[in-house]
């Protein structure tokens, strides 16, 4: 041990602190001594230079690179010494050297310069851990301290802090503000496989897959909404085309209305039969023409009433319900020379066997005007007024027979009528099925209309009937007092309901021609009357004219019956020039119109 006293140290009851790790990865422990109360004004620090391997130059020899000379040791200057005893084991700074903590003597003289003194043979052996050695392998982060210049003082470097991208830490030093400088290459990133990370991949997976699932329903749902709608509006746009193209429309003439009109304005087919109605329990009859019309497809019921006169077999007129009720089998006839028209069978129906006939088919719903009381007399159930009133066989029967005192024989008929279609709506549509209810009625029918054509007949007006106003229409024929008919009935029912015209007579039968009466003198009337029934031709009652007129006139609609309407004027002792074309106010081939100018021959 050196004879000089060891200075005293400060810091050698201090704890010793993690300073760094040495080669072999063990710690360092030391004193970091705080920087010195009033240290000279540093320089500005100059920044290490390494060459090409990464060493550090020395400095202090001339600027060159150091290979492995005297080692230097770097140590911050430490502040001035405090009244403190020195703890065993401990070095004392004495400003110029003196022992360091592991019994070596060292210290940094008073220019601050770091002086090397042996260490004392008596002193007990310290632990071999050096602190702030140089290490080559850490020449790369401490730095020589530089040689001061002749009469310059030497000012401790202090390390400039590692940055994360310089590649100047070795991973076991501390940066600026103490905490450990790692380097990137000194770690190694393993792969591992880690359920955890397989788990959230299924739930992502599943995630996804439950989004994908609710976007592919709702894209469903609104394609199948797109889908209705344009049904909705294919299905609209398609009733209004038929529609339009039916001619059903009010506002618009399409051309099934177009084609109805052209069918109504040129020849049409029609199938009819007339229906007599015999009230056995009252007595009474009734009326009805079923016509079919095969062009236009459409029904209708044209309802006759019992005033209308038709002519008999001596050419006279008597009423058509006299006619029914003495079963003249000429009634047929005789309609069709008052109409015009050609009926293609006559089916009588009596009360019993139309009740039969709505027990059959299940009972009609009808519209009811008046209410119809009880009649036990004739055991006759009352029928209750108000809409779609559902009547039995029994209710039929009394609702179609029932007329008030004083009541018009029309309104008996319209309800007559509503009861006949509200029969025909109930008829199967099928030929056969119908032909089969017919059958069950048990009645004996007229030989010129047998079971299975009278049942074909029924099922195709009862599919026009199902069509309601559309395709079915009832009417009551309007007939004078006299028994002729009025204008309106021969305009808009015989002509347009029944098609009746004398231009389709067959060719050599006598004419028909009808004769109204303008003259005012009932004596005219008879003397013309009999002078056209000895001259053969079919006779007409037209009744009598609203007004009188001075001139005679014979009339023609049809330019074939032109020469038939000359020689009915020769037959009265009338001139040609009478003759003309025109309208006729009776349903006839001729229709003669007697002036006060008529004078009997």
């Amino acid at each position: 041990m050196n004879d000089r006293q060891q200075p005293y140290d400060p810091y050698a009851s201090q704890e010793q602190q993690l300073i760094g790790y040495d080669a072999y990865g063990r710690p360092v422990y030391g004193q970091a001594p705080p920087q010195p109360a009033a240290p000279q004004a540093p320089q500005a620090p100059q920044a290490p230079q390494y060459d090409a391997y990464g060493r550090p130059y020395d400095y202090g020899s001339g600027g060159g690179p150091s290979y492995g000379g005297q080692q230097q040791y770097y140590e911050p200057p430490r502040p001035a010494p405090q009244n403190q005893p020195p703890a065993p084991g401990q070095s004392t700074y004495d400003g110029h050297g003196g022992y360091d903590g592991y019994g070596g003597q060292g210290g940094y003289d008073g220019y601050g310069g770091y002086e090397s003194h042996p260490a004392p043979q008596a002193q007990q052996p310290q632990p071999t851990l050096q602190a702030q050695q140089w290490i080559p392998q850490q020449a790369d982060r401490e730095p020589e301290v530089p040689a001061a210049a002749p009469g310059q003082s030497r000012t401790p470097l202090v390390p400039e802090p590692r940055r994360a991208d310089d590649g100047a830490g070795d991973g076991d030093g501390d940066g600026a503000d103490g905490a450990p400088d790692y380097r990137t290459e000194q770690f190694a990133f393993l792969d591992q496989p880690d359920e955890d990370s397989e788990d959230v991949i299924d739930w992502l997976k599943f995630t996804e897959s439950r989004t994908e699932r609710r976007e592919e329903a709702r894209r469903r749902g609104r394609n199948r909404v797109i889908a209705l709608i344009v049904v909705l509006v294919l299905f609209v746009i398609g009733g209004i085309g038929y529609l339009w193209y039916a001619g059903k429309l009010p506002f618009l003439d399409g051309p099934g209305r177009q084609k109805d009109a052209v069918a109504a304005a040129g020849p049409q087919k029609r199938d009819m039969i007339v229906v007599h109605v015999h009230n056995t329990k009252k007595g009474g009859t009734s009326t009805a023409l079923l016509v079919d019309n095969v062009t236009t497809q459409k029904g209708a019921t044209v309802l006759l009433p019992n005033t209308l006169g038709v002519p008999k077999d001596d050419g006279t007129g008597t009423p058509l319900g006299k006619a029914v009720e003495e079963g003249g089998l000429g009634v047929r006839e005789s309609l069709d020379s008052v109409l015009g028209t050609r009926i293609g069978g006559t089916w009588r129906l009596d009360t019993p066997f139309l009740e039969n006939l709505v027990e059959l088919v299940g009972g009609i719903d009808v519209d009811t005007d008046t209410a119809v009381p009880a009649d036990d007399a004739v055991k006759a159930p009352a029928v209750a007024q108000g809409a779609k009133q559902h009547l039995s066989g029994a209710m039929a029967v009394a609702y179609a027979t029932h007329r008030a005192k004083n009541e018009p024989e029309a309104k008996q008929l319209e309800r007559l009528g509503k009861v006949l279609y509200g029969t025909l709506r109930k008829v199967p549509g099928d030929p056969k099925s119908a032909t089969l209810t017919v059958e069950s009625m048990g009645q004996i029918l007229d030989p010129s209309l047998n079971a299975q054509t009278l049942g074909t007949m029924l099922s195709k007006l009862g599919e026009h009937a199902k069509e309601g106003p559309s395709g079915y229409r009832t009417d009551v024929l309007g007939v004078k007092p006299d028994g002729t008919l009025t204008d309106d009935a021969n305009k808009n029912v015989v002509k347009e309901v029944l098609g009746g015209s004398f231009t389709a007579a067959q060719a050599g039968t006598a004419p028909r021609v009808g004769l109204r009466d303008a003259s005012g003198d009932e004596k005219t009337q008879t003397a013309a009357k009999a002078a056209l029934i000895n001259g053969g031709y079919t006779f007409v009652e037209g009744g009598k004219a609203a007004a009188t007129q001075p001139a005679t006139q014979i009339t023609y609609q049809d330019e074939a019956q032109r020469a038939k309407a000359v020689e009915v004027a020769k037959t009265l002792g009338l001139p040609e020039t009478v003759v003309k074309k025109g309208e006729n106010a009776v349903n006839a081939d001729v229709v003669v119109t007697l002036g006060k100018d008529y004078e009997p021959s």
